[in-house]
């Protein structure tokens, strides 16, 4: 058992002994992105150290809907250095994986994660992911409440091979606050998680969760017309803010509008089709736009109004009826949106389900299957990693195996799409961080050691 999650940043040189230089992170722009120094709380982090990789022999599922069998992937430097066949040339100084009969993907991403805002043990100490006390808070911050020591980031990654992550508020209100997207390493702060270049996320929620909420309070929202009510008024004042001098900082109104000026995107918590067409028109209306709706149970039935929005939907695979608003989801869902040409991300919403997302994505496969659509298995691929990317605004970085894209890679020890198959190893930046094989790299929690149990990864 190893202090994984303290150890790995105090002697990270010598427990990740490396030939290669730490990756340059790359900015949208593709420009070098540190962190913005001009903005508040800029992320600290610094990529673990790598060595020169060469995985040869494996079927390699690109991110982009590519596949390549008896592949070769080349990494190093933190970067991506080249992806093809069998017969690419393999530079001296890479040090040489056997893959064959193995799978490689790009890490896999989840769009919609609470990880570290609602972190494990899950006692009411920890629940931090809504600020219930307004239905509009666009001041807040989800990286404020994120708990680096939430053993959920380990089992994340040894389990699910997920290598980046947005945090997302909760869905108590209609303007919940801002997302951050981490890369998913230890650390000691969140700030040293931070995935550098990417930018902010806003989360909003429509229909039951808000009118709920504040409807019990006998407050405004108690209706969905109350809902649109405040989003709108609010939105108004936003542009006025946006449009004038800014004399006083208003912290709510900084962050919409940073929406307003395309800096940060829009994730709206949304089930119904016909709240979701609401949304567009009120965007339309306000001048933003939504990168995606999540959960959105009922995309299927306007899938094309989705398509022509340039917005995704982050969906399950099965979850259906735990409220009304969930009554009309169908498990073949997420077919019938890329059926239509629309983007598709299957998230968690749930610390267990991050664990199995290569396992939802097949189970939303097989439901297309049976109703007659064949989607291939790089394309499903695709929805767990430049899918999401994309959505996040991080796609120029990763989401894919591409040269000079991040070193971010998972070896499955079979088919990703198998319920039999897990990560055998997991890469960051070209660092490895987890190894299924190598007890010394399978990351503890600071919070788990001493406690029954730790480190036995299941």
């Amino acid at each position: 058992m190893q202090p994984f999650r303290t150890a790995l940043l105090a002697a990270g040189a010598l427990a990740l002994s490396a030939c290669g230089s730490a990756a340059g992170v790359k900015s949208a722009s593709g420009s070098a992105a540190p962190g913005d120094a001009q903005a508040p709380y800029p992320s600290t982090y610094t990529p673990y150290p790598g060595m020169p990789t060469a995985l040869t022999g494996a079927t390699v599922y690109d991110g982009k809907g590519g596949a390549i069998e008896g592949g070769t992937v080349l990494f190093a430097g933190g970067e991506l250095v080249a992806v093809g066949g069998p017969d690419l040339a393999i530079p001296e100084g890479f040090t040489r994986i056997d893959a064959a009969g193995k799978f490689v993907t790009p890490g896999i991403i989840d769009i919609h994660s609470h990880l570290g805002d609602y972190p494990s043990p899950a006692v009411d100490a920890h629940m931090d992911g809504n600020e219930m006390t307004d239905p509009i808070t666009p001041q807040v911050w989800a990286e404020h409440s994120v708990w680096p020591q939430d053993p959920g980031f380990s089992r994340a990654m040894a389990n699910g091979g997920v290598t980046s992550l947005q945090i997302l508020p909760g869905s108590a209100n209609l303007m919940g606050g801002r997302t951050v997207t981490l890369k998913n390493v230890p650390s000691r702060t969140v700030q040293g998680m931070k995935f550098p270049g990417a930018p902010y996320g806003f989360k909003m929620a429509c229909g039951e969760n808000p009118k709920r909420v504040y409807g019990e309070q006998g407050r405004m929202p108690m209706t969905r017309m109350g809902n649109f009510a405040l989003n709108r008024k609010t939105w108004i004042e936003a542009r006025e803010y946006a449009d004038g001098d800014r004399e006083e900082r208003d912290l709510a109104m900084e962050t919409l509008a940073g929406v307003l000026d395309g800096e940060i995107l829009v994730h709206n918590h949304c089930y119904r089709a016909d709240e979701m067409a609401f949304v567009l028109d009120m965007a339309e209306e306000a001048g933003y736009r939504v990168s995606a709706f999540h959960h959105a149970v009922e995309s299927y039935k306007i899938a094309d109004m989705l398509r022509e929005a340039g917005a995704c939907s982050a969906v399950w695979a099965d979850w259906y009826g735990f409220k009304m608003e969930a009554n009309d989801a169908i498990p073949e869902n997420a077919a019938l949106i890329h059926n239509a040409g629309a983007c598709v991300v299957i998230h968690s919403d749930d610390e267990n389900g991050i664990q199995r997302l290569n396992q939802e994505a097949a189970k939303a496969q097989a439901d297309g299957l049976r109703m007659g659509i064949e989607i291939a298995d790089a394309e499903v691929i695709r929805w767990l990693t430049l899918n999401p990317a994309k959505a996040m605004g991080i796609d120029v970085m990763t989401g894919s195996l591409e040269s000079g894209k991040m070193a971010d890679i998972v070896l499955w020890n079979g088919d990703p799409l198998s319920v039999y198959s897990r990560p055998e190893k997991v890469w960051v930046d070209g660092a490895l961080l987890y190894d299924a094989l190598d007890p010394q790299r399978r990351p503890v929690s600071d919070f788990e050691l001493g406690q029954p149990g730790a480190g036995d990864v299941k």
